[in-house]
C-alpha cells in the first residue's frame, strides 16, 4: 500500500496509437482501430481508479499524455480521458498540462477540447524540414502540412509549444539539418527538442544501419553544435544536453525525471517513480487489460532502489541539465557528502576538462557534453 503524498507528483499517460510506425521507433506503439482505442481509454480511466483504492492522490503539479500520437484519438475518446484526469486528480496545484501530437492528427474541434480541459502546452513532432528526409523517417506528413499544424496551434490559443527536431538520419547534411533549424527558429516556439537518430534495436532503421549508422559520428557531432550555436543566438537556453527553451518554458514535467521528482505512469508500458522504487506497467495489450479488469494496478516490473542506486541516478540524471547538481543537496538526500562517495570521479573529470566544481554545484563543461555517456558511465 502506497502512502499518502505531501508533495504534488507528476503524471504521465501513455497511449500507444499512431497512425504507423515510424522507422526509427522503439517507443510501444502502433496502429490501432477505433474500437481498440475507444476501449484502451475506458482501460485508463479504470486504471486510474484502481489506483485510487491504492492510496489517496496527492496534488498534481504537471500532466504529460504522451505516445505514440495521442492526437490521434477521437474527441469523444479523449473527452472521456481528460474528465476522468478531472475527476480523480487534485490539480489545484497544476502547473503545466502537456499533450503530444503530429501532423495530420490535429484538428481544430480536438484543439479546442485539449484547451476547455486544462492543457497548457503542445509539443509537436516536426522531426525535419525536408520532405524527402520525412519519407525516408517514415514520417506521415510533409513540412507544409506541419506548418500548418503548427499554425492551427497557435489559432487555438496555446502559447507554450514545443517542437522536436532529429539530428544525424538518413540523407541528412549540415545544410539541411541548418535549414531544419532555421525553419523552427523563424516560428519561435517556446521550446526545443533536438535529438540525435540513434538506431534501436528491433526498429526498420535496425535493418539497414545496425553496422553503419547513416552519419559518420563528426557529421553528427557538428549537428549537435550547430544546434547549440544557433538555438542560444536566436534566444534559447540549453537546460539539459537535447532540450532548449525561452526563459521560463523549460518542460516542468520532464524535469521532474532528471531531478528525480516522484511520478506516476499510466497507461500501456508506462514506466513510475514513488518512494524509492521504479515500476513498469504490463507491455501486452491482454495482460494488461484482464489485471486492470480485475481491479489490479498493472504493474510488471519492480525495482526497489538502494541507496547506492538512488546516489548514482542523482549524479548521472542531474548532470543531465545545464545546472548540474549539487553538493548540498546530495548531503540532504542521503547523509553522505558527495566528496565521500563520488569525490575521486569528480575530481578525475575535472582534471580531464569533462567537468566544472564551483563552490556547491557540479557541472559538465562543453566537452564534457559531447561526450556525457562516458561521463554518466563514471557514476554507475
Amino acid at each position: 500500500m502506497m502512502k499518502n503524498k505531501e508533495n504534488p507528483i507528476g503524471v504521465y499517460i501513455h497511449i500507444p496509437f499512431c497512425v504507423r510506425k515510424c522507422h526509427y521507433c522503439d517507443f510501444l506503439s502502433y496502429p490501432g482501430g477505433m474500437e481498440e482505442q475507444k476501449r484502451y481509454v475506458r482501460l485508463l480511466v479504470q486504471e486510474m481508479a484502481n489506483w485510487q483504492k491504492r492510496f489517496s492522490f496527492p496534488a498534481v503539479d504537471t500532466i504529460f499524455i504522451g505516445g505514440g500520437t495521442p492526437s490521434l484519438l477521437a474527441v469523444e475518446d479523449m473527452d472521456v480521458l481528460l474528465q476522468a484526469v478531472a475527476d480523480l486528480f487534485f490539480l489545484k496545484e497544476l502547473s503545466e498540462f502537456s499533450l503530444e501530437c503530429n501532423p495530420g492528427t490535429v484538428t481544430a474541434e480536438k484543439l479546442k477540447l485539449y484547451r476547455e480541459a486544462g492543457v497548457s502546452r503542445i509539443s509537436i513532432g516536426m522531426q525535419s524540414a525536408v520532405d524527402t528526409e520525412l519519407q525516408d523517417l517514415g514520417r506521415i506528413h510533409t513540412c507544409d502540412e506541419f506548418l500548418k499544424c503548427y499554425q492551427i496551434v497557435r489559432r487555438a490559443g496555446f502559447e507554450n509549444v514545443n517542437i522536436d527536431v532529429m539530428a544525424a538520419i538518413p540523407g541528412q547534411t549540415i545544410q539541411s539539418y541548418e535549414k531544419t533549424l532555421q525553419t523552427v527558429l523563424s516560428l519561435e516556439p517556446e521550446h526545443i527538442s533536438s535529438y540525435s537518430l540513434i538506431i534501436e534495436e528491433g526498429t526498420e532503421f535496425y535493418k539497414r544501419y545496425a553496422k553503419e549508422p547513416p552519419v559518420d559520428e563528426e557529421t553528427d557531432r557538428r549537428m549537435y553544435e550547430i544546434t547549440g550555436i544557433l538555438l542560444e543566438q536566436a534566444g534559447y537556453q540549453r537546460y539539459e544536453i537535447s532540450n532548449y527553451a525561452k526563459p521560463h518554458r523549460e518542460c516542468r514535467h520532464n524535469l521532474k525525471y532528471w531531478q528525480r521528482e516522484e511520478y506516476l505512469g499510466i497507461g500501456l508500458g508506462a514506466a513510475s517513480f514513488m518512494e524509492h522504487c521504479r515500476f513498469t506497467n504490463e507491455t501486452d495489450m491482454t495482460l494488461y487489460q484482464n489485471m486492470i479488469r480485475n481491479g489490479k494496478c498493472p504493474v510488471s516490473q519492480t525495482e526497489q532502489l538502494s541507496l547506492e542506486d538512488e546516489m548514482s541516478e542523482f549524479m548521472y540524471l542531474g548532470l543531465r541539465c545545464r545546472k548540474g547538481i549539487s553538493a548540498r543537496q546530495f548531503y540532504n538526500s542521503f547523509g553522505i557528502r558527495l566528496e565521500d562517495r563520488f569525490g575521486e570521479m569528480v575530481k578525475k573529470y575535472v582534471e580531464q576538462g569533462l567537468l566544472i566544481h564551483e563552490g556547491d554545484c557540479i557541472y559538465l563543461t562543453k566537452r564534457g557534453i559531447d561526450v556525457s555517456n562516458l561521463v554518466f558511465e563514471g557514476f554507475i
